[in-house]
C-alpha cells in the first residue's frame, strides 16, 4: 500500500435479530455513510464498511420468541438489513458473508493473544437459570444497573453506558424466563484483563479530549476513574463460535471480542470486492500503513466500541493502528419516546423510504440526528420540513439556473463562449460557502445536522438573491454548483444525476473564473400519502446495533 493511509470508516456492527428501523439508520449508519462520501468526494481514499453480529445472545433470544432457530433467523435478518441500507444510500459494498474465513480470522485474532499470555484464567461468578440450567449474560439476563439502577440487559448499561460483567448486574432475570429462579454459580473462564493497559489507555485518551463528543469522552473518563473490569474472552453458553482453549472447554468465544477481528474481515471483503484482494485479511488494519480509523457508533456502545475493542487492538502490541476517532450519537426517539421493538412503536426504515424519496428520508435524518442529545422523529415533521426547507426552494432555485444556458442576458448578466464569468464577489461567496461545509464534514467537528442545516440556509439565501436579480449568472451557476457539490454526501440522487449530466461536483476543485451552465435536477415531492404509522408490525424484531 502506498500513497495517501486509507481511511476505514466502521459503522457499528448490526446485530442480526431483525431489520433496521429508522433510530439504527439515523445513527451510524447515515453519518458513517455522510462522512465516507464526503471523503471520497475529496479524493481521499476511504473504504467504508460493516458486518452483521451473528454471535450476539440476541440472536437466540430473538430466535426463541420467535419459535425459529437462530440458524433462519440470522439468514432472513441479514438480508433485511442489507436491503434497508441500500435503499437508504448507504455506500457501503455489501455485508460479507458470516463464514469459515470470518471464524477463521477471529479464532486467528485471540489464538495470538492466547499464545502470548495475554489471557489470564479467572474463576468468576455468573447468574445461572436454575431449571433451564442456561448461563446467563448479555441479552439472556435482564436485572438492574448497579451504577445508575436503571433497567438493563447484561454486558453494557443501555441509560449509563457502564460495563456489568459477570454477576454485577442487579436483581438479575432470565430474559427467556423470567419465572426460571436465578442463582450465582462459579466458572472458570479466561479474559483480558483491561486494567493491564491503564497506562496506554491513559495516554491515548489525553490525546482525544476535544476530539469525542462530550457525553461519550465523560463516559470515558468515568471508567477510567476506577478500576476497570476483565474483558470475557470464553463464557459457558451455547450460541457463538466455539472456543480453541484448553483451559475453558465447551465454552464459547464471549461475542463482545470479534467486534475487531470482525471489522478487519469486512475490510478485506470489501476491498478485494472492489479489486484490492490481499492475503493477509488484516492487513489493511496494520500499523505500518497508517490507515486512519474513524468508528460510529451509538453512545452505548462507547465502552466497547471506545475502549474495550480499543484494549483488544493494544493488546497486539505495536501490530494494529488505533482509532482516529469515535463518533458517537444519542438516542433517537419516535414522538416522545424511544424506538422500541418489543412495543412495536417504531418505524422500519424500508417502509418510509417506499413512501418519501430517498434523498428527503436523508435530509430530514441528517437535520434531526441524534448527535448531541435525543432527538425525536415525526412522519408530519419530515413532510412540514423538507417542504418548506428544501423542496420549495430548491425547485424554485432549479427554474432560475436550468435555462441560463439558452439565455442571452437580462438581470442575471451576459454569458460567454467559454461560459459565464464569475466575480471576485462571487468566488469569495463560493469560498465561504465550502469553508463552512468543511467544517461540518471534517473531525473533530463533524456533524451531518449542520450540514444539512447549512444546505437549507445557503439554499434560502440564493433563492432570495436569484429571486430578487441580486447575483449575477455566472456568480449564481457557481454558487448553486457549489452548495451542490457540497450537499451531494446528503442528497444522493440528486448528486448522482447532476454528474451523470457532467456537472464537475469535485469538491477539491479550483473556484473558476467562469463556468459553463448546467442544469439544477429537481427534486421530487415529499410525496405524502398514508404516512408510516408507529407499529407498522410488517417484518420481525429489529437488532441492537453494534
Amino acid at each position: 500500500m502506498t500513497g495517501t493511509p486509507t481511511t476505514i470508516v466502521v459503522a457499528a456492527t448490526p446485530t442480526s435479530n431483525g431489520d433496521l428501523h429508522l433510530g439504527h439508520l439515523a445513527g451510524p449508519y447515515l453519518a458513517g455513510d455522510v462522512y465516507a462520501r464526503y471523503l471520497r468526494a475529496t479524493g481521499a481514499p476511504v473504504i467504508y464498511t460493516t458486518c452483521t453480529d451473528d454471535s450476539q445472545t440476541y440472536v437466540a433470544t430473538t430466535a426463541h420468541r420467535l419459535g425459529t432457530t437462530p440458524q433462519q433467523l440470522v439468514a432472513e435478518s441479514t438480508a433485511k438489513i442489507e436491503r434497508s441500507l441500500r435503499a437508504a444510500g448507504i455506500s457501503i459494498a455489501g455485508l460479507p458473508p458470516i463464514d469459515d474465513r470470518y471464524r477463521q480470522t477471529v479464532l486467528d485474532f485471540v489464538t495470538v493473544l492466547h499464545r502470548a499470555g495475554r489471557l489470564r484464567l479467572r474463576t468468576v461468578r455468573l447468574p445461572v437459570a436454575t431449571r433451564a440450567g442456561t448461563v446467563l449474560y448479555d441479552g439472556l439476563v435482564t436485572g438492574t444497573c448497579p451504577v445508575c439502577l436503571a433497567a438493563s440487559s447484561g454486558g453494557v448499561c443501555e441509560a449509563c453506558g457502564h460495563p456489568n460483567n459477570f454477576a454485577e448486574l442487579l436483581e438479575p432475570r432470565s430474559a427467556v424466563d423470567p419465572d426460571d429462579p436465578v442463582e450465582p454459580r462459579e466458572y472458570a473462564v479466561l479474559v483480558l484483563p483491561m486494567e493491564d493497559y491503564r497506562d496506554r489507555l491513559t495516554a491515548y485518551f489525553d490525546g482525544q479530549h476535544g476530539r469525542w463528543r462530550p457525553h461519550g469522552m465523560q463516559l470515558v473518563d468515568e471508567l477510567l476513574a476506577k478500576p476497570l473490569p476483565d474483558i470475557p474472552v470464553t463464557v459457558p453458553g451455547g450460541w457463538g463460535i466455539p472456543a480453541p482453549f484448553p483451559e475453558t472447554p465447551g465454552q464459547v468465544l464471549y461475542p463482545w471480542i470479534e467486534a475487531m477481528p470482525a471489522v478487519m474481515y469486512s475490510t478485506w471483503w470489501a476491498l478485494g470486492r472492489e479489486g484490492e484482494p490481499t492475503e493477509a485479511v488484516d492487513e489493511h488494519w496494520r500499523a505500518e500503513h497508517e490507515p486512519r480509523l474513524v468508528y460510529f457508533h451509538g453512545f452505548d456502545n462507547v465502552y466497547h466500541w471506545g475502549l474495550m475493542d480499543l484494549v483488544l487492538l493494544m493488546a497486539h502490541g505495536d501490530r494494529y493502528a488505533l482509532p482516529a476517532a469515535n463518533v458517537c450519537n444519542e438516542f433517537y426517539d419516535l414522538g416522545d419516546e424511544k424506538f422500541s421493538t418489543s412495543r412495536n412503536h417504531l418505524v422500519w426504515t424500508v417502509d418510509l423510504l417506499a413512501e418519501v424519496p430517498r434523498d428527503l428520508v436523508r435530509f430530514y435524518l441528517a437535520l434531526t440526528a441524534p448527535e448531541q442529545q435525543r432527538t425525536s422523529f415525526s412522519t408530519e415533521a419530515l413532510h412540514r420540513i423538507v417542504t418548506g426547507r428544501l423542496v420549495e426552494s430548491w425547485n424554485a432555485l432549479a427554474a432560475v439556473v436550468s435555462p441560463l444556458g439558452s439565455l442571452g442576458g437580462g438581470s442575471l448578466g451576459t454569458g460567454s463562449p467559454g461560459g459565464h464569468p464569475t466575480s471576485p464577489a462571487g468566488r469569495a461567496r463560493a469560498d465561504a460557502m465550502r469553508e463552512r461545509f468543511r467544517a461540518c464534514y471534517q473531525l473533530p467537528g463533524f456533524s451531518m445536522s449542520r450540514a444539512a442545516d447549512t444546505v437549507a440556509t445557503q439554499l434560502a439565501r440564493l433563492r432570495t438573491m436569484a429571486d430578487a436579480g441580486r447575483i449575477d449568472r455566472g456568480d449564481l451557476l457557481l454558487e448553486v454548483r457549489t452548495l451542490l457539490a457540497f450537499a451531494a454526501p446528503i442528497l444522493v440522487d440528486v448528486a448522482d444525476q447532476a454528474a451523470a449530466a457532467g456537472v464537475e461536483l469535485d469538491q477539491a476543485a479550483a473556484v473558476p473564473t467562469a463556468i459553463v451552465p448546467f442544469e439544477l435536477p429537481r427534486l421530487p415531492e415529499s410525496g405524502r400519502r398514508e404516512p408510516a404509522r408507529a407499529g407498522a408490525g410488517r417484518r420481525r424484531p429489529v437488532p441492537v446495533p453494534h
